[in-house]
């Protein structure tokens, strides 16, 4: 089979774990994925990940990033401006099982957070010194890097995908939905629906070099998906949707969409959108 023709449809930033996510026209390619990805995360006051899972309203947060600051905005909050340069102090978080070296990002944002989202927490920095890897269960001999991310540098859907979901979710009455409440890092075109599911590399020709992102396991799905980020209210759908037909032998029934990657070259390479590229199929 040959390869497939493929182009970027949008890229999406998320600097913060579980806050909203920034759709951009170009992104820089870093060990640990698209520059400024999940680069901060949101603790409590052990040190431990916060997510949206816990509280919904983190969707509420949304960051901009400026030329040497991000900018942080929520309803009835003033904006927060972090430079994008400066740490605070050395600290020690938590992520899933995985304690990794961080920075404490200062008093002054943990009582931003806190005063949102209504209980005590702090916000970190990930420490590109660290070395957090994916399972080599499924990423082989390959040490795929990741900052906060839930365990994969990158996460790839498709346009289409998204599309055939949507039909799904009118004909039972419910509205549709938009990519955003999946944060994929990069929306592909030029698929069939669920096509991603199927693919083994996929390759961009940059001006920098050549990019290659091998698709090594299917992105399971918790509530997340199902909070609405408009309002930041935990609902059913698209969950209740996806249960009825994207449950993954491969993950124990697990409900997947999106495809989590790893780079296998492309380092210090620019992704933009409108890129084409090529995909092949995987066989196993």
């Amino acid at each position: 089979m040959s390869d497939l023709n493929v182009a970027i449809s949008a890229l999406y930033v998320h600097p913060i774990k579980s806050c909203a996510g920034i759709g951009v026209r170009d992104a820089l390619l870093i060990e640990t994925g698209l520059e400024f990805d999940r680069a901060w995360m949101v603790v409590d006051t052990q040190g431990r990940f916060i997510t949206q899972r816990e509280l919904p309203r983190m969707a509420l947060i949304v960051p901009t990033l400026k030329h040497s600051e991000l900018v942080l905005r929520a309803p009835g909050m003033l904006a927060l401006h972090l430079a994008l340069d400066a740490v605070e102090a050395p600290t020690r978080v938590t992520v899933w099982k995985d304690e990794v070296a961080a920075y404490d990002m200062g008093d002054l944002a943990a009582q931003w957070f806190s005063d949102f989202l209504g209980q005590k927490c702090r916000l970190a920095r990930f420490d590109p010194e660290q070395k957090r890897l994916s399972n080599k269960q499924w990423t082989g001999d390959l040490d795929a890097e990741n900052a906060f991310s839930d365990g994969y540098p990158v996460l790839v859907s498709s346009d289409a995908s998204l599309a055939d979901l949507n039909e799904r979710l009118v004909k039972r009455g419910a509205a549709p939905v938009e990519m955003n409440r999946f944060r994929p890092n990069i929306v592909l075109s030029g698929l069939d629906a669920f096509g991603e599911d199927h693919l083994d590399e996929i390759r961009f020709d940059t001006p920098e070099g050549e990019v290659v992102l091998k698709l090594v396991k299917p992105c399971s799905r918790c509530t997340i998906p199902s909070v609405d980020p408009a309002t930041g209210v935990q609902g059913h759908e698209p969950g209740d949707t996806l249960s009825t037909f994207r449950a993954d032998a491969r993950l124990d029934g697990a409900i997947t969409f999106a495809m989590n990657a790893v780079i296998v070259k492309g380092i210090e390479c620019g992704l933009r959108v409108g890129q084409a590229g090529t995909a092949s199929y995987r066989f196993d």
